[in-house]
């Protein structure tokens, strides 16, 4: 039995590798569609995480609130961080970083000496 399933297991990792293979590299369009497919992607893990943080809240609130009405004390739990609204997804395209001129030092105009 393990040995059939080693050789199975042997078998497709050799022939998934030779379909790799096959694979024409990416084009650079395909690349910059991938890089902003994962930034969506993130951003949305983001805003799934505020909108979670923010409905945690709202049960802590609820919880306390009835507890209250029942004349129990609830004591806070450590401070947690207020939730961080990611804000709306904004994804600059790739050349637009390159073409935004980069200010150094070494590009500031060096200051005359004064003159006596």
């Amino acid at each position: 039995m393990n040995r059939t399933a080693a050789f199975t297991l042997a078998s497709l990792l050799l022939s998934s590798s030779a379909v790799w293979a096959k694979l024409p590299p990416l084009s650079d369009e395909a690349k910059a569609k991938a890089a902003e497919a994962a930034a969506k992607t993130a951003h949305a893990g983001k805003v799934d995480n505020y909108k979670l943080c923010k409905s945690m809240d709202g049960v802590a609130a609820r919880y306390a609130a009835e507890a209250k009405k029942q004349g129990k004390t609830v004591k806070p739990t450590a401070s947690l961080a207020p939730c961080a609204d990611p804000g709306a997804f904004v994804y600059p395209p790739p050349g637009a970083a390159a073409a935004a001129p980069v200010k150094t030092m070494a590009a500031a105009p060096a200051a005359a000496p004064a003159k006596k």
